[in-house]
């Protein structure tokens, strides 16, 4: 069995998250005996397995960038993404109230209530076109909130390939 840390807190069930960092953490309520913890994370093995190998395949492809890097990474996300959301924005007929660049480490883009679209810099180190379909999917948040039916609509109408794109990230 893989290596694991067990966590005890305030909470009802048993889960596995595997770390960005590719570490195992088998999350368990305060009382639980360890036996009940090592029998929980054997029975979640396969999985743990399987989703521990695909992280350390996404670190060995995206790796931390040194300062440097992250610096021409910041640059290059402040000239291209402006664009291409002007780009898109016009296409469908959207506006953004603001763009800003983050360093989000879990999500390549996000919309605010007040459709003020923020996008990780880290966006820069996937292809073009997954950072086309980032754009196009925050800026459909301003007209749908959501992810329903109306939502994917507008994605394909303008990306009608988009399916494939996000398969880059």
């Amino acid at each position: 069995m893989t290596e694991y840390t067990v966590v005890r807190s305030k909470r009802r069930s048993m889960a596995v998250e595997i770390t960005r960092d590719a570490k195992v953490i088998v999350r368990v309520p305060r009382g639980c005996p360890d036996s009940a913890a090592e029998a929980f994370a054997e029975s979640q093995r396969v999985w743990i397995e399987k989703h521990l190998e695909l992280q350390k395949r996404r670190l060995e492809r995206y790796p931390e960038p040194d300062e440097k890097e992250k610096a021409r990474l910041i640059a290059e996300a402040r000239r291209v993404i402006p664009e291409r959301v002007n780009y898109y924005a016009a296409i469908m007929g959207l506006e953004p109230t603001n763009i800003k660049i983050t360093g989000a480490k879990a999500r390549f883009g996000s919309c605010s209530s007040k459709n003020s679209l923020c996008f990780s810099w880290r966006l820069m180190m996937r292809p073009p076109e997954a950072v086309d379909c980032v754009v196009v999917h925050e800026l459909a948040h301003i007209a749908h909130k959501n992810h329903g039916r109306a939502f994917y609509a507008l994605m394909a109408s303008v990306l009608p390939d988009y399916k494939e794109r996000q398969r880059l990230l």
